[in-house]
């Protein structure tokens, strides 16, 4: 269909060659600009629509589209929707016979394809920029341009060097460049248009508010997960679903176990080739019901009756966590997600940073036997005092920061030095990017203006979504909630009392106000303030000051105008946060809960003086505290209190029951940092 038509048609276009009576939201205006010639930045999400906004002003250019892709699943589900329309389509990726790339090049030379989807590393193969130059494009839609950024959450080095083939790719005609992505924030788009030397291009940041989507997030230990998911899962109104899960192993494990009772199949990038391709076809037409994927699979997959997203533990960005969830409910129908987490994932994702982002002797390590002269990897690992694995990620990362050069024929030459900067830049980043999403599960924020506000839409995250377990805990379907006791509403009172003659407080220092005697400890006073929070009584932010020029964080509470007009707290009904629903936890986690065992005795909260041996421990343990604290970037009282270190030194816990015994030490202090008091207390 290379013929040219009218560009101001677009609507008639959207008829006849997609078969839409109408434009969905800000669609017209992203083809508009498009059409007209001006470079655009699309931030649109997941199901709203992206996809055409480069496919529509293509077929209304003429000409052939190039479509720059990163994934083979992405490539392929639009390779096969735009040949269904009986349009002209090629692809060239690393999945398809050499014989098929060769065709695929004749056809773009002859004018006989509307679209042409690449790889970006093709980019790099010798003479192939040149080849696509001799006959420049329509347009170039860049699709996935996250992965641009070194702020995107899926920073890819080819990515990043489609910059420095534009040009060349356009080879002098005014050949609009559109970048689209569903996961940007602001730092994000504007690293995107510079990478992409875009001149005053058109931005489109639309639509982040998902109104069917219900979330939730539920503190859930590791162990009680499966459980919780296969009964999750059993009830029919629940699938199609993905559950996303954090390793391979962990995929095939859950796959296993829930291919008992369902149609269900593991999907991650170990699998072969042939094994992904049949798992994908037979979740889009309906032959299994779940599939149980690491963050490999969904970019792309147009399945418009997902009803249930699990992450089976924390995602690393809350973009990556956003682009996930907004998988379901794509047909409109209301849909729900559950995101499970404890203490234990924030030690994976450690693991994981670590991995990723080593540290930078060992790049250094690689950086001092670079040469001008170009030398094999081969050479350069085998002459290296790093593991293979470490020494592969080293030069990775050295590549992407313009340390190392590699050709596509695997040679590596000398970079420039200024790699180490940009590199420390980025670790840190990626630090960042998982204490938000840490923070994210900490908020008493309705779940979708935490959403929208984190890309940068402050109008539209004012208004609370209905749906959420924050904002309707009573419809929750995991997480349980109970009413609070006679003690818990004092306190709550207290609160509000405490806060009306002030404009806020730190959620440390109110604390310390209404309860100095240290009834409650952290977890359960900060469950208090969440209740009131969620009663639209306070609201409860992030904030940080500084002092001895460190950067701190804090929990600022407010009242809000609700809280202010309420005579007293007691005149709301207060839901407390209460883990997850009996029917979901195994029988163990039942007879674990507080529910059904008597919680033993509490050790005193001031204990007599402390013997000689007890002062040393209780100075370990002090010492500890400060070094956690520093790591978690909180104050040591939150990690724990002096009268509750003096209480463990007295006690000399040796299991984690017998620390639970003592005064200011829940069951969250417990999972968080039990192994580590109880190492220092010597416990076997």
């Amino acid at each position: 269909m290379n013929t040219q038509l009218n560009p101001d048609n677009l609507a008639q276009l959207l008829h006849s060659v997609f078969g839409f009576a109408r434009f969905r939201a800000n669609q017209e205006a992203v083809c508009r600009s498009a059409v007209s010639g001006q470079d655009l930045l699309l931030v649109m999400p997941t199901g709203a629509g992206k996809s055409l906004c480069y496919q529509l002003p293509a077929i209304a250019l003429g000409g052939t589209a190039l479509v720059i892709s990163p994934l083979i699943a992405l490539m392929e589900d639009q390779y096969a929707k735009l040949a269904a329309l009986n349009l002209r389509v090629a692809r060239i990726h690393s999945g398809l016979d050499r014989s098929v790339s060769r065709q695929a090049c004749v056809e773009y030379l002859r004018g006989d394809l509307d679209f042409l989807f690449i790889a970006p590393e093709r980019l790099r193969v010798p003479g192939f920029p040149e080849m696509l130059a001799k006959r420049p494009p329509a347009l170039i839609a860049i699709d996935e341009a996250h992965c641009i950024s070194q702020w995107g959450h899926d920073f890819r080095p080819d990515y990043r060097m489609i910059g420095q083939h534009l040009p060349g790719l356009r080879n002098g005609a005014a050949v609009p460049v559109l970048a689209l992505t569903a996961t940007a924030t602001p730092a994000v788009q504007a690293d995107i248009v510079a990478q992409l030397g875009m001149t005053d291009p058109a931005h489109f940041i639309h639509g982040f508010r998902r109104e069917n989507l219900a979330i939730e997030v539920v503190e859930v230990p590791i162990p009680e997960r499966p459980f919780a998911i296969c009964k999750l899962l059993t009830k029919r109104a629940h699938r199609p679903a993905i559950v996303y899960a954090t390793s391979r192993k962990q995929s095939e494990a859950l796959a296993e176990q829930l291919s008992q009772m369902m149609p269900a199949a593991a999907y991650h990038a170990g699998l072969d080739g042939e094994t992904r391709e049949r798992v994908q076809r037979a979740f889009l037409t309906g032959q299994i019901d779940v599939v149980v994927a690491t963050i490999a699979f969904g970019m792309g997959i147009d399945k418009p009756d997902i009803r249930t997203i699990i992450h089976a533990g924390l995602p690393g960005t809350l973009e990556g966590y956003y682009q996930e969830i907004g998988r379901a409910g794509r047909d409109g129908e209301q849909s729900r997600t559950f995101l499970m987490h404890s203490y234990a994932d924030q030690r994976t994702h450690d693991f994981f940073l670590n991995r990723d982002y080593p540290p930078t002797e060992n790049l250094h390590e690689v950086f001092r036997m670079l040469r001008e002269a170009p030398r094999t990897i081969e050479e350069l690992r085998a002459g290296s005092k790093l593991g293979e694995e470490e020494f592969d990620k080293a030069l990775e990362k050295l590549e992407i920061h313009g340390g190392a050069r590699v050709d596509f024929a695997g040679n590596v030459t000398l970079g420039t030095p200024g790699w180490k900067k940009t590199y420390s830049i980025q670790a840190q980043y990626r630090a960042e990017q998982f204490d938000k999403v840490l923070r994210f599960t900490e908020s008493s924020d309705c779940r979708m203006c935490a959403l929208v506000r984190h890309f940068g839409d402050d109008d539209d995250a004012r208004q609370p979504c209905g749906r959420c377990d924050v904002c309707d805990p009573a419809g929750a379907v995991l997480r349980m909630f109970r009413r609070a006791t006679n003690a818990e509403r004092a306190i709550a009172e207290l609160i509000v009392d405490e806060l009306r003659p002030v404009d806020h407080k730190g959620a440390g220092s109110l604390q310390k106000s209404v309860d100095p005697s240290g009834r409650m400890n952290r977890d359960e006073f900060d469950g208090v303030l969440d209740a009131l929070a969620r009663a639209r009584i306070v609201a409860v932010e992030d904030a940080v000051y500084e002092k001895d020029g460190e950067v701190r964080r804090y929990k600022k509470v407010s009242l809000s105008r609700l809280g202010k007009e309420a005579r007293s707290a007691s005149q709301v009904d207060l839901l407390i946060s209460d883990g997850i629903a009996e029917e979901f936890a195994t029988l163990t986690a039942q007879r674990g809960s507080r529910k059904t065992v008597k919680t033993p005795k509490r050790a005193a909260a001031t204990p007599a003086n402390l013997s000689a041996d007890g002062e040393a421990l209780a100075s370990q343990l002090k010492e500890w505290r400060m070094s956690e604290a520093k790591r978690l970037r909180v104050p040591p009282y939150c990690v724990l209190h002096d009268r509750t270190i003096t209480a463990v030194a007295l006690a000399r816990p040796g299991n984690p029951r017998e620390l639970l015994a003592i005064e200011g030490i829940g069951p969250g202090k417990v999972e968080k940092f039990g192994p580590a008091i109880l190492k220092i207390c010597g416990a076997k």
